[in-house]
């Protein structure tokens, strides 16, 4: 999400400088890549690209179809095959066996998506854009887009009724399951079916020493932390340059009604005083977030569960399995940054459903594969 910023103030700043402006987006893959759809990369007609789409394998290549793309004023869908006898593909210095198709556009053409992806961020909540790659029907060109969100809300359209009203059943799926991927529509226009997440919410409960790294941590890969204190004095922007909100709270259990808190919110309990950590846990029970790491050894966690078992707080499986503590991944962590780390990882582990164990262990591919029909071509 920092990554889609950068691209987005980009935009913003070359455009009130009247600059020519490319945004190749990678919209489907095959095998083993780099990155996933919805990586994007802005060309410039002058300076140096923003955001990546390879790691640098193929962003000389992007950039010089980008200025093509420029010049005409007409947007391409080119493709990348590196999927060649491995000796070959190694040979280049290239990082992937895969193949990327890349749907560049110029970058005044692409409005929609950056509007889209701005509401995404300020508002924090996903939205689905829908964007015609290559068509067969008649009204329906390259780059058309239609922005589909939760509510059922409709803006844009593919230029054809028909495929609009596939193009809104397509995106209210895959709405729903959090996945981007090409779909064809009508059967004669295939397009990129992108879902927009906002930003991960990681509200951490406890302004101590030890949540200043973490707030950099987060705030360094785009996700929005807010802290939560009782004391005042706690609660400042010089403490917290990175942090994207503070909430004062009365006292602790006061957070379920004063703070953002949802099924996307990741929350650390962290004061390291064992009553407010109780009743900062007391209060995060009673809401939809989805992942509560406390700091601190297993039995003291253990023991603050029984304390509120004891006052008549039902602690069911369900409730069990959102508390994480100790928090982090078993990685030997020493000291507040170490730490920031490990919580940090652990959060991206759970958020793909993954266990955090070592790659090189993992018996399938990195990555989940595209559905059968939906991969590069």
């Amino acid at each position: 999400m920092s990554e889609i910023t950068d691209v987005l103030e980009a935009i913003q700043r070359l455009g009130a400088e009247g600059q020519k402006m490319a945004l190749a987006t990678i919209v489907a893959v095959r095998g083993s890549t780099y990155r996933r759809p919805g990586a994007r990369l802005l060309v410039p007609e002058d300076g140096t690209p923003i955001g990546n789409i390879s790691g640098g394998c193929l962003e000389g290549d992007v950039a010089d179809m980008a200025r093509v793309v420029m010049d005409e004023g007409t947007p391409r869908l080119a493709g990348w095959d590196l999927t060649a006898d491995d000796d070959d593909v190694w040979g280049l210095g290239l990082g992937c066996n895969g193949a990327i198709e890349v749907f560049i556009e110029p970058a005044e053409r692409a409005v929609a998506v950056t509007h889209a992806l701005r509401e995404a961020l300020e508002h924090e909540r996903s939205i689905c854009v829908v964007t015609a790659l290559e068509s067969e029907v008649a009204g329906v060109e390259p780059g058309a887009r239609l922005v589909a969100r939760p509510d059922g809300s409709i803006d844009g359209t593919l230029g054809d009724a028909d495929v609009d009203a596939e193009a809104t059943v397509a995106a209210k799926e895959l709405l729903a399951s959090g996945r981007s991927e090409v779909r064809t529509l009508a059967g004669a226009v295939r397009a990129f079916v992108e879902v927009l997440d906002p930003p991960l919410r990681l509200v951490l409960c406890g302004a101590g020493h030890d949540a200043i790294p973490l707030v950099r941590v987060a705030a360094a890969i785009g996700w929005r932390a807010v802290v939560v204190d009782d004391r005042p004095a706690f609660l400042s922007r010089e403490r917290y340059p990175q942090a994207h909100a503070f909430v004062r709270v009365e006292e602790p259990s006061e957070v379920a009604t004063a703070a953002p808190l949802d099924e996307r919110t990741f929350a650390v309990v962290m004061t390291h005083n064992y009553l407010r950590d109780r009743d900062y846990l007391r209060g995060l029970l009673r809401t939809d977030v989805g992942y509560i790491a406390m700091l601190g050894p297993a039995a003291r966690t253990q023991r603050i569960l029984m304390d509120l078992a004891e006052e008549g707080v039902e602690i069911t499986d369900d409730l069990r399995a959102r508390i994480h503590g100790p928090a982090g991944l078993d990685l030997g962590a020493e000291g507040p940054d170490e730490i920031a780390q490990a919580i940090v990882a652990e959060i991206v582990a759970v958020r793909h459903g993954r266990d955090g164990g070592f790659l090189k262990e993992r018996p399938g591919p990195i990555h989940e594969r595209p559905r059968p029909g939906t991969e590069a071509r």
